[in-house]
């Protein structure tokens, strides 16, 4: 039975792929709904057409009057919430939510929340691995890959959900079985007010749950927490009780719960310290939910990380490539900065660059003096990232990205890495972060 309404009226704001999962669930469940999109030709509107001709659909500017028909808007995540149209029909007593509130509604099992700045893709498809190997019936999606809404399943057993700041703005109660905000750092600061506003929204993961897991070494993401309620940490220093982290016997440096060593940490395929990181964290989660450690650390010796988030490219010439393209925020850079950078014998040669989204640059600085060679600039914001890094290292500016792939071959030594990171979204020169991320990898692997 559907936790809905069904003589209630709703609109779906935005059409597109988390839009397109609302259209469905609520077509199947016989609900009166209506769809609007600020865009003329949103991306999933042929598709709309062609299977529910029968929806109307409004393309373009938002209208209040047609907004306030509804009881419910479900507001896409790529829509700010400060959007005019929206907070005149919310003073009119409309209520916002959106798909994920309406997800964890109808979910009937146990819910893994993951959401942070940086990392959540990497634990979230972690999690979901050690669950698959623990034999579990497990759904993974959210705000990677699959929407929550297609998730929905008398079959699931387990749901491993990746978690936005924005789809958390309009989930009132999530009620995960254990939620965590890995780590926090300044992003969106176009859509936000300020990091408190960013730090509140991500928060709202903690509303409900059962359990949860934090970061020992990032204040920010611990809860304000209820009396008794079950919690897990995680860190790279040497965990106490109901902690994951490191620990160091006979110079082999080990994962470890509590007291226990795990595995030694040259077992994992995935490099850096913060890919440790994530999979202690990776590890609280399931162990939070129950799942044993023998299926965890299997999954673990198998992860070989994804596409586009520190990923190993190639050799050359006693250089690694790495593709970071994912890292378009400057904490996701600075963690794969210090990661890896701890991880090998050499020094970096950083590709920076992109749209900043209004970040300060200044956090980089240090990091880049302490573990880069150098550092190639592109893109809109170069002279913003170059003015932050003042003298610290080299500092060479391209005009693409093939050029900064040359640059960097010419910069590396034997035993360093070249790391594209850019700490930046990727609009200003790509379609997306994934096609800067194949570029960098096809011109890397083109190097003769």
């Amino acid at each position: 039975m559907s936790l809905i309404a069904s003589d209630h009226f709703r609109i779906v704001v935005g059409l597109g792929k988390s839009g397109m999962s609302l259209v469905r669930f609520l077509a199947n469940r016989g609900v009166s709904f209506a769809v609007a999109d600020t865009r003329e030709n949103p991306p999933e509107l042929a598709t709309l057409r062609r299977d529910y001709p029968q929806v109307d659909v409004r393309c373009g500017e938002l209208d209040v009057e047609f907004l306030c028909r509804a009881d419910e808007l479900y507001v896409s995540p790529g829509l700010a919430l400060a959007t005019p149209a929206l907070q005149a029909a919310a003073a009119r007593g409309v209520k916002l939510s959106g798909d994920i509130e309406l997800f964890a509604r109808n979910a009937k099992a146990p819910i893994v929340a993951i959401s942070g700045s940086n990392a959540k893709s990497t634990v979230t498809t972690l999690v979901g691995e050690m669950a698959a190997a623990a034999g579990k019936r497990v759904a993974v999606g959210g705000n990677l890959g699959t929407p929550a809404l297609d998730l929905l399943s008398d079959d699931v057993e387990l749901y491993v959900m990746e978690l936005s700041s924005f789809q958390l703005e309009t989930t009132d109660h999530l009620g995960a079985e254990v939620a965590t905000v890995l780590n926090i750092s300044e992003d969106h600061m176009d859509r936000y007010s300020g990091l408190p506003a960013y730090h509140l929204a991500k928060h709202r993961i903690f509303r409900g749950a059962r359990q949860v897991v934090f970061n020992r070494q990032d204040a920010l993401t611990r809860p304000l927490l209820g009396e008794g309620l079950p919690c897990w940490s995680f860190g790279l220093g040497v965990p106490d009780f109901k902690g994951f982290g490191l620990r160091e016997e006979n110079g082999e440096k080990y994962l470890a719960f509590e007291f226990q060593n795990l595995m030694p940490v040259r077992e994992l395929k995935i490099r850096g310290a913060h890919n440790q990181a994530n999979a202690l964290a990776a590890l609280a989660l399931g162990h939070a939910v129950g799942l044993p450690f023998d299926a965890m650390l299997s999954a673990l010796r198998t992860f070989a990380g994804l596409e586009h988030r520190c990923q190993w490219v190639r050799d050359l010439d006693g250089v690694a490539w790495y593709n970071d393209s994912k890292a378009t925020n400057v904490g996701a850079a600075l963690a794969a900065i210090e990661g890896l950078g701890a991880d090998i014998e050499g020094k970096l040669v950083l590709i920076v660059g992109g749209d900043g989204k209004g970040a300060d640059f200044k956090d980089l600085r240090d990091p880049v003096a302490a573990n880069c060679r150098a550092v190639v600039l592109m893109g809109r914001d170069r002279e913003l990232i170059a003015q932050a890094l003042g003298d610290a290292v080299p500092l060479v500016r391209v005009a693409s990205l093939d050029e900064a792939v040359q640059q960097c071959r010419a910069l590396a030594q034997p035993g360093d890495a070249v790391l594209l990171s850019p700490a930046c979204a990727s609009f200003d020169m790509f379609k997306n972060y994934e096609e800067r991320g194949q570029l960098f990898a096809r011109a890397a692997e083109d190097l003769a």
